[in-house]
């Protein structure tokens, strides 16, 4: 490792021991008690909290001259509960959908670009497919992917649209920005979304978002099967026991 990249490990590290330190003790601490308990320069401990103090990971008293953990901490721990909750929560609607629906039925969250898989209950005979818990899969050409881009704010989706690089995995593949943008429109509109073979060949399904008590889309959940039982017909019948499945599911979590 380069004496840079060693540095910068070194960095977090010390981070994060300040962040601990501070959760350890509650009602603050100063930077020389800090640099003490570290046993680091008061200068680099003070350089690591104005740092953590922009992002808002720790708060400072001026007029006590100490530190304490920021709100930041919270809206992260407010997010890994939320997710674990999503699944705990969400699981017994998961399976009453595949029961209804004879298909398989996805749980799923975003990550930056990305979905990931947090749950997945399969109904009679499992068909191949490439999703697993905890697998990843692009937004912009899966059903959950695409049900969670298109409900996100606009500055998050202009963010999101500027990196996102578009691969074709088979030839229904959006890989147009501007015809991806009036998609989501579209999913926007009618409050779900449609991924017709876009990611696997073979593989169709209808996903909706789930919301949480500040009206967010955390999550989305799928019916996906294969195509010749997933006919278009079929995916138009699921859409009614989707969504009520996702409005059920938001509204155990608070909307």
């Amino acid at each position: 490792m380069g004496e840079r990249s060693a540095a910068t490990v070194q960095s977090v590290d010390r981070a994060l021991s300040i962040l601990q330190l501070l959760q350890d003790n509650s009602e603050g601490m100063g930077v020389t008690e800090i640099a003490h308990r570290l046993g680091v320069a008061k200068s680099t401990v003070h350089r690591l909290l104005a740092s953590l103090k922009q992002k808002g990971y720790v708060k400072q008293d001026e007029m006590l001259e100490k530190y304490r953990l920021g709100l930041k901490l919270l809206e992260l721990g407010e997010t890994v509960s939320e997710n674990i909750d999503i699944r705990t929560t969400a699981n017994p609607y998961l399976v009453k959908l595949a029961q209804e629906t004879g298909e398989t039925i996805h749980l799923g969250i975003r990550e930056e670009t990305e979905v990931i898989y947090v749950d997945k209950v399969e109904r009679y005979a499992p068909i191949r497919m490439y999703s697993s818990v905890g697998k990843r899969a692009p937004l912009y050409c899966t059903g959950i992917g695409k049900a969670l881009l298109a409900f996100v704010s606009s500055k998050v989706q202009d963010h999101l649209m500027s990196i996102l690089t578009l691969k074709e995995y088979t030839p229904y593949t959006i890989t147009d920005k501007d015809v991806l943008k009036n998609h989501l429109e579209h999913i926007r509109k009618h409050g779900y979304s449609i991924d017709n073979e876009e990611h696997e060949r073979g593989i169709r399904c209808a996903a909706a978002p789930i919301w949480n008590h500040r009206g967010e889309a955390i999550a989305a959940i799928s019916v996906a099967g294969s195509t010749s039982r997933m006919t278009e017909e079929k995916v138009e019948s699921c859409t009614d026991s989707l969504l009520r499945t996702s409005l059920e599911i938001s509204r155990r979590l608070g909307y």
